[in-house]
């Protein structure tokens, strides 16, 4: 869609070169949802993509992933061994109610900053554990989880003028086992319910849940949980106003997709513990 409100686009090669923000301003990196429908609001757009910021780089500490890296280039990535969690990332990108198309073109910062409940770049990158880097309008930068980053259904920590530089998953995190499931009320509808299940060597257990919920939930145990136990902690720590209510599916229905989700990846990841 062609947004005629637009009046200039700005293309900085740095950091420095950013432009001061102002209202009418958006910041344009995949543009698969600015482009979608009308943004009579916006009058000038700062392009991203002549920062040439390297879409993913293995290093000793794990993972980064710039905002602007694709979901293509994500689901391309050739993972390391002993990256036990790594099948999540092609599971993840899967997750996606688009088709291979829109993954040549959308980023994975781009579905974090829409933070809707169903982003599967959200449940990846929190259930890994993935801290975001965010380049304050100020000039100042600040850290923060991904798991705290999105704050409900299209909410998220970021101020006007703020942008997501990049995603670093954690080595410790990608070494872990990893179960997923995924639900929608059709075979090729948006999640309904998308929850991750991690363990590590010592037997803790954490479990993210989201879809079903208006933001990322992330339950930890020191210990792997029986089926009652994980069972009660879901119930007391997500509580009813706290699961997503749309056309996708009823708060009622996305609770017993949770438990039921749940289960299976508490049973799954005690199975491979003991084999």
């Amino acid at each position: 869609m062609d947004l005629n409100t637009i009046t200039d686009v700005v293309r900085p090669r740095s950091r420095t070169e950013l432009p001061a923000w102002t209202a009418g301003d958006a910041w344009l990196a995949g543009g698969t949802w600015l482009f979608s429908e009308p943004q009579v609001h916006l009058m000038r757009l700062i392009d991203l993509t002549d920062l040439k910021w390297p879409a993913l780089t293995l290093g000793e500490a794990g993972l980064s992933c710039a905002a602007t890296c694709t979901v293509a280039q994500l689901d391309a990535l050739a993972c390391p061994a002993d990256w036990l969690a790594a099948p999540l990332i092609n599971q993840c990108c899967r997750a996606f109610l688009a088709s291979f198309k829109i993954w040549k073109t959308a980023t994975v910062g781009g579905n974090l900053c829409m933070s809707l409940p169903a982003g599967p770049m959200i449940a990846l990158t929190a259930a890994l554990e993935g801290i975001c880097t965010i380049w304050k309008a100020d000039g100042s930068e600040r850290k923060i989880p991904v798991a705290d980053f999105v704050t409900g259904n299209q909410g998220n920590v970021l101020a006007s003028g703020d942008l997501l530089r990049q995603i670093d998953v954690p080595l410790t995190a990608l070494k872990r086992r990893a179960a997923f499931r995924q639900i929608s009320l059709t075979p090729v509808g948006r999640s309904a319910a998308l929850l991750i299940g991690t363990a590590g060597r010592d037997g803790d257990f954490l479990l993210t849940v989201t879809a079903s919920t208006v933001r990322p939930i992330q339950l930890r145990f020191s210990a792997p949980p029986d089926a009652g136990g994980l069972r009660t902690t879901i119930l007391d720590r997500i509580t009813d106003e706290l699961y997503h209510d749309d056309v996708h599916g009823k708060p009622l229905w996305r609770k017993a997709m949770t438990l039921r989700l749940a289960e299976e990846i508490r049973t799954e990841l005690s199975g491979a513990a003991r084999s």
